[in-house]
């Protein structure tokens, strides 16, 4: 079973606008109301393709109701853990060509027992030999040293441990044995302490993130695709997007793509390596050709549009300029 766990979750609101002008009173064209999160956003994901998923998270005040009412429509099978807190709020606001503009909310702080409530209730739901995917920024206020007790007690229980964040939480997560990290570009610069300039500035810091206990890094990297090292060695693929419209939560399409075949069995080689790769770009892919934190479905996702290639040779392809 993968369970997500999301420890920061929202409501978002995304509003379409024709141009974001400062000052100016301007009027959206269209508004999506949505279940907000990255280990939401996964467990959304994976739902539209018909895959088993459970989202675990902490649920506070009326935001936090709505939310849960949002999930439970959708299908999604959702286990909320009260809090005393609030739960936040996020805004994003997208414009044509595909600019992006969010504001988010800090968030609740969580106590102590909340935090634990949490973590025992994704182990139990993943049961043994389960995928815990823990996604997205930590609460305010929540110290490292207690996040990196949850990552170590998922793979004391020998569950497969996920993380998608960033800062020190991601550099914990790999020193902790995480089986998979998944950073983007910048999150990855940022652990590292170097820009990525180039394929090959990517697949070094995705092998110093290995170095220091990670068993698999998928770096995502937007336009010019991901990048994926592990035991087997370095893979690179891309998906042209005909139309971009927004590109929140195409990192989590992409990793729920990716865990649909590697979360099966992650130590059968190049081949799975290959495929879960590739899965995972035609979801993400699909993710930005979609309004708003909209999750990919069947439909959606062209296969025949990713690009892989298993034996990168030209490391040194410069990176699209942030």
């Amino acid at each position: 079973m993968i369970v997500t766990l999301t420890l920061n979750p929202s409501l978002d609101r995304t509003l379409e606008i024709t141009e974001l002008v400062r000052g100016d009173v301007i009027r959206a064209t269209a508004v999506h109301l949505e279940p907000g999160g990255k280990g939401v956003n996964v467990s959304r994901a994976l739902l539209a393709n018909g895959v088993p998923s459970r989202a675990v998270l902490p649920c506070g005040g009326d935001d936090g109701a709505e939310l849960v009412r949002l999930l439970v429509a959708a299908g999604v099978d959702v286990r909320a853990i009260p809090i005393s807190g609030r739960t936040r709020s996020n805004i994003t606001i997208a414009e044509p060509d595909g600019t992006v503009t969010k504001i988010n909310e800090p968030g609740p702080e969580l106590t102590a027992d909340e935090v634990t409530g949490l973590i025992d209730r994704a182990l139990t739901e993943a049961g043994a030999g389960g995928c815990v995917v823990l996604c997205g920024s930590a609460p305010p206020g929540l110290p490292l040293a207690d996040l990196t007790a949850l990552y170590e007690r998922v793979v004391a229980a020998g569950d497969r441990l996920v993380v998608d964040t960033s800062g020190p939480a991601l550099r914990a997560a790999a020193v902790a044995g995480a089986d998979l990290v998944k950073p983007n570009r910048d999150e990855v610069a940022e652990v590292v302490g170097r820009p990525m300039r180039s394929l090959d500035d990517v697949v070094e810091a995705a092998r110093e993130l290995r170095s220091w206990g990670a068993g698999t890094v998928l770096a995502s990297l937007g336009a010019d695709g991901a990048v994926l090292v592990d035991d087997t060695g370095v893979l690179f693929g891309s998906a042209p997007v005909p139309r971009l419209r927004s590109s929140v939560g195409a990192g989590d399409a992409l990793l729920a793509g990716f865990l649909t075949r590697w979360a099966a069995g992650p130590a059968r080689g190049r081949d799975l390596a290959a495929a879960a790769l590739a899965e995972g770009l035609a979801w993400g892919a699909a993710a930005v050709s979609l309004p708003g934190s909209r999750m990919p479905g069947p439909a959606d996702i062209r296969r025949d549009s990713v690009r892989l290639d298993t034996r990168p040779e030209d490391l040194r392809q410069l990176l699209t300029p942030n």
